[in-house]
């Protein structure tokens, strides 16, 4: 009953710009949708799915959004939280809507003392995602789903825990994420939230940056970060977790493993890695087209890739990479490393299609994020992977509250065996 008695409490609080009062009047229809759609059509082979590789954000471009959601100032990047109630409602919020959901994320940011003693109890020299998961962890035991599934709950209404623990999950990361950055790469002390500031900017500011460009750069971040389709590692993996019921605190921990992997979240600290390289070779970011060229070939001759270049889904450059891109030249066009991103990108594609050993030639959101982030005075990029999951949940929460809502099944992957799968390859040919 605990559940219930604080979901009566909270809702006696909204008012009409709230959330979940949005959500619960949407829901019951995508549930009907969901139910006829299988009814009358449970039976159908769709087939072979194709779509033009995008990035889309409830059919929206990365344009679109810049241009039609909320900023935290008129013509500013949008807000975090505007991205949120997109992701969530498949609707634009007004600033009145987005302001009123970041008041409550604000309230919901408490972090218990235990959290933070889980992660005292690892050593500092730990990676930041090994205390970043283990945060997430911590911070389980106050899972509402569990409690409410405990107690008895309805099927059709797993969503409403499941938004409950999504969104405190949100609100709480910035800090637990903060204080980690803090304990690893500074003087350990916490910086407290700001009330006055937006979800992006109050992460900023935790970390210890309040120049307002970075704070700027943040809400970009964030929002571009947050998700784009759910085939990607962490993404796929939350919702795969969830699946037999999972609490969404289980299913994002799981979620950060696969984020963790230099194939998926640590991409952009190598890229970061591999221009400083680059720098160190030359004694300097000023090289020559053909300078640039001889190393690329080096690294390519060596077995290794170029760093931020390729994705497995899209196949042109990607759209994160090219607002990353607007924003240095507003903000920082004369930045020796900027400068040098922007050659690089002049100089791959061109010798990455004539070897024609790639799909996608063109650079991808971890080409430019790192150069973003030490211009502005965050140079830990072990630490980079932590941003991106924090980003990350901006995405996976909707996701699990709608996976929830329409009550999607457990998910089974098939597995076959080798001479399985050539047979069947042998047929299809």
């Amino acid at each position: 009953m605990a559940f219930f008695k604080s979901v009566a409490a909270i809702s006696r609080l909204r008012s009409r710009v709230d959330l979940f009062s949005e959500l619960k009047e949407i829901v019951p229809e995508h549930q009907e949708r969901v139910k006829k759609l299988k009814k009358e059509y449970g039976n159908a082979e769709l087939g072979k799915i194709t779509a033009d590789m995008g990035i889309r954000f409830r059919g929206m471009t990365i344009p679109d959004c810049q241009k039609t959601l909320p900023g935290a100032f008129p013509g500013g990047e949008p807000l975090p939280e505007a991205v949120l109630w997109l992701l969530l409602t498949g609707k634009i919020p007004s600033k009145e809507q987005v302001d009123s959901l970041a008041q409550e994320l604000r309230s919901r940011a408490t972090i218990p003392d235990y959290a933070y003693k889980a992660i005292d109890a690892l050593p500092v020299s730990a990676h930041a995602m090994t205390q970043f998961t283990t945060g997430v962890m911590a911070l389980q035991v106050q899972s509402e789903f569990q409690k409410a599934y405990e107690g008895g709950i309805a099927k059709a209404r797993y969503w409403e825990p499941t938004y409950e623990d999504s969104l405190n999950l949100i609100a709480r990361l910035p800090s637990i994420a903060a204080y980690i950055y803090r304990r690893k790469y500074k003087d350990g002390k916490i910086i407290p939230m700001d009330d006055s500031l937006d979800y992006g900017a109050n992460y900023a500011h935790m970390l210890g940056f309040d120049d307002p460009e970075m704070l700027e750069f943040m809400r970009l971040y964030i929002s571009i970060h947050s998700d784009h389709e759910g085939g990607n590692v962490s993404s796929h993996t939350a919702h795969l977790v969830a699946s037999p019921l999972s609490d969404p605190y289980l299913a994002f921990a799981a979620a950060l493993n696969g984020l963790a992997g230099p194939l998926h979240g640590l991409a952009n600290q190598e890229v970061l890695r591999w221009i400083r390289s680059i720098v160190a070779e030359f004694g300097t970011p000023d090289i020559s087209t053909e300078q640039l060229s001889d190393y690329i070939h080096k690294t390519l001759n060596s077995g290794q890739v170029v760093p931020g270049y390729g994705h497995g889904v899209l196949r042109k450059t990607d759209p994160r990479y090219t607002c990353q891109r607007e924003f240095a030249l507003k903000h920082l066009p004369n930045d020796p490393l900027f400068q040098l991103v922007s050659k690089i990108k002049e100089v791959v594609p061109p010798i990455l299609t004539k070897l024609g050993k790639v799909k996608n030639p063109w650079p991808n959101v971890d080409a430019h994020s790192g150069v973003l982030l030490n211009y502005y005075g965050l140079t830990e990029e072990s630490y980079y992977t932590v941003l991106f999951g924090v980003s990350r949940s901006i995405g996976v929460g909707p996701q699990l509250i709608w996976d929830r809502a329409l009550g999607l099944a457990l998910e089974r992957p098939k597995s076959v065996t080798l001479e399985k799968l050539e047979a069947l390859c042998g047929k299809s040919s």
